[in-house]
């Protein structure tokens, strides 16, 4: 299975199957914490403008994907990016706890179930189309 990095971080049509999902989470996740840990307060300012937005639309096409294949709008990944955003930093305040559940939510929906069987609203099945 060879994946379209491009389509997978740069449009939010479709359907996404979870290995794909895991994958470009774990990219994205990995990519915005390297980057926290490696540019300084100066850097951080100057190119923070730039790299926060491109992860973030890059994190709603993967997560919109992975919506659409479980058969949900992909508008709610605007809700799991802004609990993700707003927990990023440890837990400060009792409304943290409710947007760590809400990403717990996202995670077993996401991560562990699987889509909807055949053809969606969406598009045809991911796996369906891999496996023909």
């Amino acid at each position: 299975m060879q994946t379209d990095w491009a389509a997978l971080f740069l449009t939010a049509n479709g359907r996404l199957g979870r290995t794909p999902f895991l994958v470009g989470a774990a990219v994205l996740i990995a990519l915005g914490a390297l980057y926290e840990a490696a540019a300084g307060v100066t850097i951080h300012w100057l190119t923070g403008w730039f790299v926060y937005p491109a992860l973030i639309y890059g994190g709603a096409c993967v997560l919109s994907k992975r919506l659409h294949d479980r058969g949900k709008s992909g508008w709610w990944a605007a809700v799991i990016l802004f609990c993700l955003v707003a927990v990023w930093q440890p837990p400060m305040n009792p409304a943290d706890v409710l947007l760590s559940l809400l990403l717990v939510w996202a995670v077993v929906e996401l991560g562990v179930m699987g889509g909807e069987q055949g053809t969606n609203r969406y598009g045809a099945n991911p796996l369906r189309t891999v496996a023909a």
